[in-house]
C-alpha cells in the first residue's frame, strides 16, 4: 500500500487533504486559554520554534511531544489565514505574482508542523498521538474549508484564471489552472449555504475516516497468534526467527482464557523456558503471508487468515469496533459532496480531475484484465487440485472436489507453493538468505545511482523520531567539467523499514518537506531540500539479520520509487511539486522501480547470502523466472477485484438500507456477479481497505495502481528495447518526463514526450502472463 502524506493543506490533490488538513474556527475559550498558556502561545513549543539549530533544518524529533500539536497547530492556521487574507484583500489588481505566487508559499508554518503531524499519526501513532488526531481531525477539516471559501480569495484565483497569461511561462499557467481547479473542487464555487454545508461535511469526514483508520490500526496492535515452536512445523527459519523477534518485542505470554474469537487457548506453563520459547504471528503481511504458505498447520492457516481478513469487521474484536457502519456513513457523505458539485455519483466526480476521466474507462480496463485473470486463476487451482491428486496425503485429497471438497482462501497460497517447487523447482524460502535488507537497500540506492547519479550517505550521527529510522544525505553527482565540487545534496532520505507498534501496517512514501524554488525573502536556502521518507512494515529478524521475501524486496524498490519522485522533484512551485500529481500517474515513477528488482544485473551484484556472501545462484535466478507468472492469476484477481468493487461501490446512487445497500453483505453479492473463483477473496476487504477509507485520495481510485501498470510497462520496455536498463539517454528523459516534472505538465503529455504515442496496454498483459509471446 502507498499513503502519500501531502504538506500543504489547501492543495486537495493529495490524500492527507482529507485527514490531517483543515479549518480554523477556534472556540472562544481556546482564544482565552491561548492568552493565559505560554505553551498555547508559541512559547517553548518545538513545532513552533526555529529548526535551524536541526541538521539541514530537519523537525526537532527528540522534542516533539503530542501535546505540542494543538497549541502549534492553534497559532499556525490563524498565521495561514492571515496570509491568505492578504492576498484576497491586497487593493492591487490580481496578478500572477501577486496571487498565484503568494499563495503557493502561503501557511509555511502550517505545512511544516502539518507534514510532521501527518507523519506522526502514521508511524508514531501512540494513544496520546491517537486522542490528537481524533481531536485535531475535524479541527483541520474546517480550517480546509475556511481557507478555500474565504471571502474574497476565489475571486482572485478565478480573476488570474480568467485573465491574458500570455505571458507566463507554461508551468506558471499549469499553477493558474491546477489552484483554480482545487479551489473548485474544494467547494469555492459553491454558494454559501452549500459551502457551510460542504464545510460541516468535510469535518465529519475528518472524524470518521480517523476512526476508520484508528480501528484497524488497533486491530493490527491487539491480536496475537502466539504458537510453540512445534506449531511452526513447515515454516523456514527466516520466518521462525521472525516471530520470536516479534514476541520478544511484544513480551508475549500465552493466553489463558478469554472470549474472543481467533485469539488461540493454551494451558499456561510460567516456566522460563516455556516463555522462552514463544512465538507469535501478528497481522502484519510480512509475519503472516509467508505463514500462511509454508504452515503445515491447516487449522492454524485459517485461524491466521479469518483474522487477517476480519480487521476492522465486528468478527475479530465483536465487543470493540465496527468499521462497516463507519464505512457506509463515509460513503453516505461523499455521495452527497458528488451531489453539490453537480455530479451523479462519487466515482463520477473523482474520474473527471483524473487520467481515466470516467467510470466508464476505468471499468473498461479493469473488467478486460478480469476477464483474463480468473482464466488464469481457474488454471492455476486446476494444477493445485492435479498437484494434490498425483503427491498429497488424505488429508490433502479431502480438498479435490471429487471428495466433496474445494481449495479455501487459506489453502491457496500453501497449495501454489508446492506446486511451484514442483513444477519448476523453484523454493522462493531458498531465496531469502540472498535478499537481506541490507542488500536490497543497497541494489535500490546503487540502481539509484547508475541511473540518476545519486549518492545516499548514511548519517548515524543524526537522530530521527524512532531507533530503527535510518538518515540519509541523498546527493547529486556533477560534471566535472566547470564544477570546483563534486557533488550537491538535493534531499534528505529517512527509511523506516520495520513492523512496530503503533505503526500504521502497509507501505508508503511521505515528505516532511517539499521541493520548492519558491522561497519567501530571507528564507534559509536549505527549506528548498526535500525531506522524503519511506515506510515500510518488514518483520524485523534476530540478530539484525531482516530477509526479505521477493514481494517484500519488491515493496521496498516500489516505495523508493516514489521516494524519487520526490526527490528529484524540479519544479518552481510548491503546489506542483514532487507527487502532487494526478492519483493515476503517481503510481508510476514507484512502479517503474520495481523492474529493475528482477533484473540480472542487478541481483548478481546485489543478491548476496547474508551469511557466507556468495552471490545467488544463476540456476536459482533462471527457476525464478521461470516460475515467475505462475499464480499470477491469483494475484491479480485479488487485486483487480478490489479495483472493481471500489469503482461499483462508489459509482452507486444511493448508500441507503431502504433501496437495498448493506455494505456487509456489498462484498460477497458484488463478487459472486463477477464470477470470483472460490479460493481468493479481495486483498483488502471493506472493513480495512484504508485506501478507500482512511481518506478520499484512492476512493474510487484503486484502479490507479492497474492503470499505472500499463504506463510503467510500456516506460521500461523502452529500456528493454535500447538493450541497456541503464541506458544514459533513457535515464535523462525518464527523469524530465516522468520524475522531475511533478504536476508542470498534464501527464498524459509527459508519457507521449517520453515514449513518442500513447500507453500501449499489451506490455502489461504479457508483464502479467494474461497474453501469450508471440
Amino acid at each position: 500500500m502507498t499513503a502519500i502524506t501531502t504538506t500543504k493543506l489547501t492543495s486537495s490533490s493529495k490524500n492527507e487533504a482529507d485527514t490531517v488538513s483543515t479549518t480554523t474556527t477556534m472556540t472562544k475559550d481556546n482564544d482565552s486559554k491561548a492568552k493565559d498558556n505560554p505553551i498555547l502561545m508559541g512559547k517553548n513549543n518545538p513545532l513552533l520554534s526555529s529548526w535551524s539549530s536541526e541538521s539541514f533544518n530537519l523537525p526537532p524529533f527528540s522534542e516533539i511531544q503530542p501535546s505540542h500539536f494543538e497549541p502549534a497547530f492553534t497559532i499556525a492556521m490563524e498565521t495561514h489565514i492571515s496570509d491568505l487574507k492578504a492576498i484576497a484583500c491586497n487593493n492591487e489588481p490580481p496578478t500572477f505574482d501577486n496571487v498565484m505566487k503568494a499563495y503557493d508559499t502561503a501557511g509555511r508554518s502550517l505545512s511544516r508542523i502539518a507534514s510532521v503531524y501527518g507523519n506522526y499519526c502514521s508511524s508514531l501513532n501512540t494513544d496520546d498521538m491517537q486522542a490528537v488526531q481524533r481531536t485535531m481531525s475535524p479541527i483541520l477539516a474546517r480550517h480546509r474549508s475556511k481557507a478555500y471559501t474565504l471571502e474574497g480569495l476565489f475571486d482572485k484565483i478565478k480573476a488570474v484564471h480568467e485573465s491574458d497569461m500570455g505571458s507566463l511561462t507554461a508551468e506558471q499557467i499549469r499553477l493558474v489552472e491546477r489552484v483554480y481547479t482545487d479551489f473548485v473542487r474544494a467547494g469555492a464555487a459553491l454558494s454559501k449555504e452549500d459551502a457551510k454545508e460542504y464545510s460541516d461535511i468535510s469535518a465529519k469526514l475528518a472524524e470518521l475516516t480517523t476512526e476508520f483508520m484508528q480501528n484497524v490500526m488497533k486491530d493490527e496492535e491487539k491480536y496475537e497468534l502466539v504458537l510453540t515452536k512445534e506449531e511452526l512445523e513447515g515454516c523456514p527459519d527466516g520466518l521462525v526467527a521472525a516471530a520470536k523477534t516479534a514476541a520478544t518485542e511484544r513480551n508475549v505470554k500465552l493466553p489463558t482464557d478469554t472470549n474472543e474469537p481467533h485469539v488461540k487457548k493454551q494451558k499456561v506453563d510460567e516456566s522460563k523456558e516455556q516463555q522462552e520459547e514463544l512465538y507469535v504471528i501478528t497481522l502484519s503481511r510480512s509475519l503472516v503471508e509467508p505463514f500462511l504458505v509454508y504452515s503445515t498447520r491447516r487449522d492454524l492457516r485459517e485461524k491466521a487468515w479469518r483474522a487477517w481478513t476480519d480487521r476492522g469487521s465486528r468478527k475479530l474484536f465483536p465487543k470493540e469496533r465496527d468499521n462497516i457502519d463507519v464505512g457506509t456513513d463515509i460513503l453516505k457523505l461523499r455521495k452527497r459532496q458528488a451531489e453539490l458539485h453537480g455530479a451523479r455519483t462519487f466515482a463520477e466526480w473523482q474520474c473527471t480531475d483524473r487520467m481515466a476521466k470516467t467510470p466508464e474507462n476505468v471499468m473498461k480496463l479493469t473488467q478486460d484484465v478480469w476477464s483474463r485473470a480468473i482464466k488464469a486463476a481457474d488454471f492455476e487451482k486446476t494444477s493445485m487440485e492435479e498437484y494434490i491428486r498425483e503427491y498429497g496425503s488424505d488429508i490433502d485429497k479431502a480438498l479435490l472436489p471429487e471428495n466433496g471438497g474445494q481449495i479455501e482462501p487459506w489453502d491457496w497460497r500453501h497449495y501454489a507453493e508446492k506446486v511451484r517447487i514442483a513444477k519448476y523447482d523453484f523454493d522462493e524460502s531458498l531465496l531469502k538468505p540472498y535478499l537481506s535488507l541490507d542488500s536490497v537497500t543497497n541494489a535500490v540506492m546503487s540502481v539509484a545511482n547508475k541511473l540518476y547519479g545519486l549518492k545516499y550517505i548514511k548519517r548515524e550521527d543524526i537522530h530521527s523520531f524512532h531507533p530503527d529510522v535510518d538518515v540519509y544525505e541523498v546527493r547529486q553527482n556533477l560534471p566535472q567539467e566547470g564544477n570546483s565540487e563534486k557533488d550537491k545534496l538535493i534531499a534528505i532520505f529517512l527509511h523506516d523499514n520495520y513492523a512496530r507498534k503503533f505503526k500504521s501496517g502497509g507501505a508508503w512514501m511521505s515528505e516532511y518537506r517539499t521541493q520548492t524554488k519558491n522561497l519567501p525573502p530571507g528564507c534559509d536556502s536549505i527549506e528548498s531540500v526535500p525531506i522524503i521518507a519511506n515506510s515500510n512494515n518488514f518483520a524485523k529478524g534476530e540478530g539484525g539479520n531482516t530477509l526479505l521475501s521477493f514481494d517484500d524486496a519488491n515493496t521496498l524498490f516500489h516505495e523508493f520509487g516514489h521516494g524519487l519522485h520526490g526527490t528529484l522533484s524540479d519544479c518552481t512551485y510548491e503546489t506542483l511539486a514532487s507527487t502532487n500529481v494526478l492519483t493515476d500517474w503517481v503510481e508510476l515513477p514507484s512502479q517503474l522501480m520495481e523492474h529493475w528488482l528482477e533484473q540480472p544485473e542487478v541481483l548478481k551484484q546485489y543478491a548476496k547470502h547474508y551469511q557466507t556472501g556468495d552471490v545467488v545462484p544463476s540456476e536459482l535466478l533462471d527457476k525464478m523466472k521461470a516460475a515467475k507468472a505462475f499464480n499470477s492469476g491469483f494475484d491479480t484477481v485479488e487485486y483487480t477485484s478490489c479495483a472493481l468493487l471500489d469503482m461499483i461501490l462508489h459509482n452507486r446512487e444511493s448508500y441507503n438500507a431502504e433501496d437495498g445497500f448493506d455494505l456487509s453483505t456489498f462484498e460477497e453479492e458484488e463478487l459472486k456477479k463477477l464470477g470470483m473463483p472460490h479460493g481468493i477473496v479481495m486483498r483488502h476487504r471493506p472493513s480495512h481497505f484504508l485506501h478507500l477509507f482512511a481518506s478520499s485520495h484512492y476512493a474510487a481510485g484503486y484502479y490507479v495502481y492497474q492503470w499505472a501498470e500499463v504506463l510503467d510497462a510500456d516506460v521500461f520496455a523502452a529500456f528493454k528495447e535500447k538493450g541497456n536498463i541503464f541506458d544514459p539517454e533513457l535515464a535523462k528523459l525518464a527523469r524530465e518526463k516522468i520524475y522531475s516534472s511533478g504536476n508542470t505538465v498534464a501527464p498524459d503529455q509527459l508519457f507521449r514526450e517520453f515514449r513518442g504515442r500513447d500507453p500501449d496496454v499489451q506490455f502489461m498483459l504479457k508483464k502479467k502472463g494474461l497474453v501469450r509471446e508471440e
